[in-house]
């Protein structure tokens, strides 16, 4: 039988959340705010999220039949939600290679952290900010460091002219600007 018509089984969790790919051998930097937030939301889940919703299902729970409680049913749903966020969140964590931007404060080379002015050949301008896959945010700015355009900056110094691969085309970008957060006081 071909394997088109076999069911699937039940037990199986579609719903796990992959991880985002990380260039083989490669690490998953990221920046001190962004562990920080990635935490955060963890302890969040941990401490408040989690035990309110264990309240609620248990509450549910005493109701009587679970079948059609739609508190509980609903709870369940959300434990498992958020199980599922806590489990991804701590293999990330795990993972993370803390780094320092503010270190190449002053620096006119691209590294990881750096915010980046650049035109391209249309004499369009952007501004970039290369940061950690778990952090990153396109409609902020704020791209991953192994993104194609993170990946074409990198090394790159200002004034340099550089190619970037576009699926209709092959971009020439020029490095206008290149700026660090300064260290911490």
């Amino acid at each position: 039988m071909s394997k088109a018509f076999t069911k699937e089984s039940d037990d199986a969790d579609e719903d796990e959340l992959q991880l985002p790919a990380l260039p083989p051998g490669g690490k998953n930097y990221i920046t001190t705010p962004g562990y920080k937030r990635l935490r955060d939301e963890l302890l969040q889940l941990i401490d408040v999220d989690r035990p309110q919703v264990v309240e609620v299902v248990h509450w549910a729970a005493s109701n009587g039949d679970r079948s059609e409680n739609g508190d509980y049913l609903y709870g369940k749903k959300r434990l498992r939600e958020i199980d599922r966020r806590i489990r991804f969140l701590t293999r990330r964590l795990e993972m993370a290679v803390v780094t320092e931007p503010s270190l190449h404060h002053g620096n006119d080379q691209v590294f990881f952290g750096a915010t980046v002015r650049y035109v391209d050949d249309l004499e369009e301008e952007r501004t970039v900010t290369i940061v950690g896959i778990d952090e990153s945010d396109s409609s902020a700015g704020q791209v991953s460091w192994v993104s194609p355009i993170a990946r074409t900056l990198l090394k790159a110094r200002v004034g340099d002219v550089l190619r970037l691969p576009m699926p209709e085309r092959v971009a020439e970008i020029e490095v206008l600007d290149v700026q660090y957060p300064a260290a911490p006081a």
